[in-house]
């Protein structure tokens, strides 16, 4: 019988398939290693193959795809729904095969090995800005200990970058110099490298005409326009630009039944990486906006009767919509008044 969907569970060496006929009757249920997964669909007739949104998907998408079968890539907690019982490779390969056949399933678009490639300098830069931060507190920290201590910001840094450079000062002890010089030395390997990747960032930037448009929304700059880019593969998979903040988590949650309708707080669900970029940004318009309220009418009214950080998502879900229509409709940002003109 030719196999015509198949549900394949991924993990690091261990692949479980679960295959049906035309007339959903199972046809294959087996285990496969990693080196054995392409010759086993290099023997198959092109079929719909389900797999979950997760590590390594994107990859194997591409593999099977350049086989000829048409692959599926659904969110975890979607094909959860249909694990019957107690949750085992099997369970997950049968519960994938039926999840990726129902109509009002949701799917994730199959990112390019270049998208993935853009998307591991952002993930290395902000890597890399965490550990930076370890190392500034560390620092800290140990000074404060012996009794010196600075302003915050980075010329108290500086202040304490010096103190360590200076052998002659007498208030570090040899063996505190010693591990501390090793920390200074850290700080500057993580700020070369940042600056590295960052240079890497503004090259893709400017070779990508999709990134140069949405850098100029307010907000948005080249990290945010190119993590955007690079993140959303088919724009017009979102019905609307509601659709496109919600994915990213930036609406609130709902909690409604009976008709009456409850919001809370915003989601969460989504990428945290384009929230928070784009959050930040809005946090960076906001503070132009207390310098220049004229320019800002909107926002000046609305930080007049809400919070300040509720301002801040509101802001960054409308710079959302704002991206997803230069994704899916072409164009640049026009200012609301030149919009009106």
């Amino acid at each position: 019988m030719q196999i015509t969907t198949i549900g394949l569970d991924i993990a690091k060496n261990v692949f479980q398939v679960h295959g049906i006929d035309a007339a959903e009757k199972v046809v294959v249920r087996r285990q496969l290693r990693r080196k054995q997964l392409i010759a086993f669909f290099e023997g198959l007739a092109p079929c719909l193959v389900g797999m979950e949104a997760c590590a390594t998907s994107h990859h194997w998408a591409r593999e099977l795809t350049r086989l000829g079968h048409q692959v599926r890539l659904m969110p975890a907690k979607d094909v959860k729904a249909y694990v019957k019982r107690n949750k085992n490779d099997a369970a997950d390969a049968e519960a994938i095969c039926e999840a990726v056949r129902r109509p009002t399933m949701r799917f994730v678009g199959v990112k390019s090995a270049a998208q993935q490639g853009r998307l591991m300098q952002h993930r290395t830069r902000d890597l890399l800005m965490r550990q930076r931060t370890q190392t500034i507190n560390a620092l800290r920290a140990h000074m404060a200990e012996i009794g010196i201590a600075a302003p915050q910001g980075r010329e108290g840094l500086k202040e304490l970058l010096a103190i360590i450079a200076n052998d002659e000062d007498p208030r570090l002890p040899v063996d505190a110099r010693a591990s501390l010089i090793v920390l200074a030395a850290q700080l500057g390997a993580l700020q070369t490298m940042i600056g590295s990747i960052e240079k890497r960032i503004m090259a893709q930037h400017r070779s990508d005409q999709e990134s140069q448009r949405l850098e100029t929304i307010p907000g948005i700059g080249v990290v945010g326009a190119t993590a955007i880019a690079a993140t959303v593969t088919d724009p017009k998979a979102f019905r609307s630009g509601r659709d496109f903040a919600a994915w990213i988590g930036l609406v609130p949650r709902q909690d409604s039944t009976g008709g009456k309708h409850k919001l809370g707080p915003i989601s969460k669900q989504g990428d945290r990486y384009l929230r928070r970029i784009l959050v930040v940004g809005a946090h960076a318009v906001l503070k132009r906006a207390r310098q220049q309220p004229e320019k800002y009418p909107w926002l000046t009214q609305l930080l007049a009767r809400k919070p300040y950080r509720l301002v801040a998502v509101a802001l960054a879900n409308k710079m959302a919509r704002i991206a997803w229509a230069l994704l899916a409709k072409g164009g640049t940002y026009r200012a609301p008044a030149l919009a009106a003109a």
